[in-house]
């Protein structure tokens, strides 16, 4: 039976990027003949206190305690035969602990990520953070590895700079455990959509006026799902806080689903995850034209990609006013990602980093 330590930032089921990359696989790996082990950076009372102001103390002692946790973790990863990395070992300085695992311990390490780390994307949420990551280490683990899992095609272009076993890992939807309903496009009222959190809210500065024009001729809900409150002057504004055990039903009150975006080169690494999302349950997706969004979304036939303000509104106005065009669209939009995008369309290839 074959072994594979997984060494991740954050406690099993609370972060999207390890949900729906790797911890949906579990199930397959056991099935393959796969033992394994997680071993997550931080602890669940750390995680629940990282993005809150103050609780400085616990932080730090959070911080520590992970460090000393990756410490004995290279004790227990001798008698494994993969070492499984999502985004990094630890949050903050050099890649001292993979170093080790790849020269001192001759690990197979699968490098995983799903956004272009390499790059400083400093914001006024993690800019004290941001001081203390090292991007650079991203390509020398990229170097180390035995294979890479990138989750799009620009990220893949990246690694395969420093190796040539890089694997095109899409960031995958549940559809037949999680994501196994479809949105009823038949309702009262319309509800326009968008969900992430408040550190990428910023992208929806240039929609909201478009928003407001569109206020005047249609009675519509926008409806935002986050972990903080939206501001913006809009009477059509509803906020819905995100809650794991809730996320599908909530996500299943949009009738149209937006992902704007600006097109730089964070942006670009980004995997369209809430385009998956919302196409999965039978929502039609309008996004921008940035990254792997326009290789997701087919124009007009499940979705909509708008690169001005004339074709947001344009997109908008379209699935408000036509149920049909909706439900059309909808059902396309669940059958690409069940054949694309799913878990059960993905499962070998995951497989495949292990072999």
């Amino acid at each position: 039976m074959k072994k594979i330590y997984f060494i991740v930032p954050y406690p099993h089921g609370e972060a999207p990027s390890q949900r729906f990359r790797f911890e949906q696989y579990y199930t397959a790996l056991a099935a393959h003949g796969f033992d394994f082990h997680i071993s997550a950076f931080l602890d669940h009372d750390t995680w629940h206190i990282l993005y809150k102001p103050g609780h400085t103390i616990a932080k730090v002692q959070g911080i520590l305690k992970g460090f000393w946790r990756r410490c004995m973790d290279l004790l227990h990863i001798v008698s494994y035969d993969f070492v499984f990395i999502h985004r990094e070992a630890a949050p903050i300085g050099p890649p001292v602990f993979e170093w080790i695992i790849t020269k001192i311990l001759g690990k197979k390490i699968i490098y995983d990520f799903d956004d272009a780390i390499w790059l400083s994307n400093t914001s006024a949420h993690n800019k004290i953070a941001a001081r203390l990551k090292w991007h650079s280490k991203v390509s020398a683990i990229c170097k180390w590895a035995w294979k890479v899992s990138c989750g799009n095609d620009y990220l893949a272009h990246y690694a395969r700079s420093y190796n040539t076993q890089v694997v095109v890992n899409p960031t995958t939807i549940d559809t037949e455990h999680l994501h196994n309903r479809v949105k009823d496009q038949h309702t009262d009222r319309i509800v326009i959509g968008w969900t992430g959190t408040h550190s990428t809210a910023q992208y929806l500065d240039h929609i909201i006026p478009i928003l407001a024009r569109l206020e005047q001729q249609y009675d519509f809900t926008f409806m935002v799902i986050s972990n903080r409150k939206l501001k913006a002057d809009l009477r059509s504004l509803q906020y819905q806080h995100w809650h794991k055990e809730s996320e599908i039903a909530d996500l299943l009150q949009f009738n149209i689903g937006l992902m704007p975006l600006t097109d730089d080169p964070w942006a670009r690494g980004k995997c369209g995850f809430k385009a998956l999302q919302y196409m999965s349950l039978g929502i039609p997706a309008l996004v921008s034209p940035v990254g792997v969004n326009t290789r997701i979304v087919d124009d007009h036939v499940n979705g909509m990609i708008c690169s001005t303000d004339a074709d947001w509104e344009r997109a908008i106005t379209t699935y408000l006013s036509d149920a049909d065009q909706r439900i059309r669209a909808g059902a396309a939009a669940r059958r690409k990602i069940e054949a694309e995008y799913s878990v059960a369309s993905n499962t070998p290839n995951f497989i495949r980093l292990f072999s």
